[in-house]
């Protein structure tokens, strides 16, 4: 049985202001092939690579003010890995830094389970470990 003891967790000005319940990314890295007179795909040119996400956490404290809070300003937090340690979650890396927010939609309120709030959102910054 596989051992859970690591989560994402939204880092706002290195504090962890919320647990990420859902997480779905999607990179992008696009490329223009080149031709030439004498041949085709004699090459190509790599553009700027874009990643998105979507988030989802819960909508029972003040996270989800705050991240919408950074949309309307533009504000930026990061997505980290969180280790459990005892009873306890620590940080244990940085994966996404400078991410911002396009987009946030929150669910309706419901008779069972927790209401929960998804965030559209990019990433500036990918893969930094600390």
């Amino acid at each position: 049985m596989s051992d859970w003891n690591t989560r994402l967790e939204v880092k706002l000005a290195g504090r962890t202001i919320s647990p990420i319940t859902n997480f779905s990314p999607s990179f992008n890295v696009p490329h223009t092939v080149i031709h030439s007179l004498e041949a085709d795909g004699v090459g190509y040119v790599r553009q700027p690579f874009t990643f998105t996400f979507t988030l989802t956490i819960p909508a029972i404290a003040s996270a989800v003010a705050d991240l919408t809070e950074l949309a309307v300003n533009g504000g930026e937090f990061a997505i980290a890995v969180a280790e459990k340690k005892g009873t306890d979650w620590a940080f244990s890396s940085l994966k996404f830094s400078r991410c911002v927010v396009s987009a946030a939609q929150p669910s309706n309120i419901t008779v069972d389970g927790v209401p929960q709030a998804t965030f559209t959102c990019m990433a500036l910054n990918v893969g930094v470990e600390d």
